[in-house]
């Protein structure tokens, strides 16, 4: 039995200073999502690895609850969480396997913040109400061999033809590819402007001519998450499929979107670093050496607190961040900080966790070995721990440079 836990600058976004959700409201939400990540997924995340999907009444259950929208705005059918809501929402979805976030996770975060910060409105009309409802899952399509933090590197172009576009290239590693109903694809406008950094960002249907998704890949982790290969072939899409009616606000759409959701990824990490902790002291006051349990023992409880320590650092850091991006004090620093600090925070305690079960860490069925392998993704995708310390880093420089210009 594992203890339950409690958890006690760019544009573009729509989060403001004060939430849509009151904080008695919130606190009702927060706790309808753990009742469920606890009562329902935990007891199922055997299943869900062995099967390699989400099921059907979990995927239902979930869409009742508005998990598919939550952070899309109330206007368009979602619950309208902002970004500091969005973390504690966050922190308890990665309690649980994080496949089940996976499912609704493009729809809130990564694909739907471009939509909510950047669509015309028309475009928010045609496909926001069905992201929160459930019915249309967004797939955000960015990522390509040499072209994965940094959306400079993109081949998959988009060309003039008549009054619309025809796209051609191919995109990896996309999130909800084999589900998707529709694509959020970067690609650079062919030719290239004379202005600008011609990166576009378009809307497009998954049923498409011309639009072929690979086998589902086979992945070290995060079992329950499909991801695939995604090809357009003389892709045609109107002129209202363009993201803004812009062909250049891809670049920043595409930046802001990653940031906003890197502050989210961290707050996951911190879920699985609470659940991994929890794992661990639950093994060590039951399980015993030579009569006695192992969690008297000094070493042990060394490793115990280490986790203890990085969880709480954690999860301070994760909310200070949701913070200062809502407040709009800092979109770009803090993001990559936290990100860099709670992904590879959550690897360290879940490594401890194998180590303080033993043998037993390493057996298949059992939690730790799975979140130990889960999340090791956290620390690559939506940018990379050598990206965010080039970010941080990089940042705290240019911006000394400049005042001392």
């Amino acid at each position: 039995m594992v203890a339950c836990s409690s958890y006690g600058v760019d544009s573009g976004s729509m989060d403001m200073l004060n939430p849509d959700v009151p904080d008695d409201v919130f606190a009702d939400v927060r706790t309808q999502v753990s009742h469920f990540v606890r009562s329902r997924v935990v007891p199922r995340e055997l299943e869900i690895m062995n099967t390699d999907s989400i099921p059907e009444d979990l995927r239902g259950q979930s869409a009742e609850m508005g998990l598919f929208g939550y952070a899309i705005p109330q206007e368009w059918g979602g619950l309208g969480l902002n970004l500091i809501q969005d973390v504690e929402i966050a922190m308890e979805l990665g309690y649980t396997t994080l496949s089940l976030r996976s499912m609704f996770g493009t729809n809130n975060g990564i694909a739907g913040q471009v939509l909510v910060g950047f669509g015309t409105e028309e475009q928010k009309a045609k496909w926001l109400p069905g992201m929160a409802a459930g019915d249309i899952v967004a797939s955000f399509a960015l990522t390509e061999d040499g072209a994965g933090s940094n959306p400079a590197g993109l081949k998959t172009t988009a060309a003039v033809d008549g009054s619309g576009w025809v796209i051609n290239g191919s995109k990896r590693y996309i999130t909800n590819a084999p589900i998707a109903n529709m694509f959020v694809v970067f690609a650079k406008l062919d030719p290239k402007p004379e202005s600008g950094n011609g990166i576009a960002v378009f809307l497009v249907p998954a049923d498409t001519a011309g639009i072929q998704v690979g086998v589902k890949d086979a992945k070290m982790g995060q079992q329950g998450s499909g991801t695939a290969d995604v090809t357009f072939t003389d892709v045609r899409v109107e002129a209202d499929a363009l993201v803004g009616g812009n062909g250049d606000i891809g670049y920043k759409a595409a930046m802001t979107s990653l940031a906003r959701g890197r502050v989210h990824i961290a707050a996951l990490a911190v879920g699985q670093a609470q659940r991994a902790l929890d794992e661990s002291v639950s093994y060590a006051a039951a399980s015993t050496q030579g009569g006695e349990p192992i969690g008297n023992f000094q070493l042990v409880q060394a490793m115990i607190a280490d986790q203890q320590v990085g969880v709480m650092a954690g999860r301070a850091m994760v909310r200070e961040a949701a913070r200062a991006w809502v407040q709009e004090i800092d979109r770009r620093i803090a993001p990559s900080a936290v990100k860099l600090f709670c992904t590879e925070m959550v690897g360290r305690v879940a490594d401890l966790a194998v180590q303080i079960h033993g043998g037993a860490g390493y057996m298949r069925e059992v939690p730790v070995e799975r979140i130990y392998r889960d999340v090791r993704l956290l620390r690559l995708y939506e940018g990379t721990s050598e990206i965010q310390r080039l970010i941080v880093g990089g940042g705290l420089i240019r911006a000394e440079q400049k005042r001392n210009s």
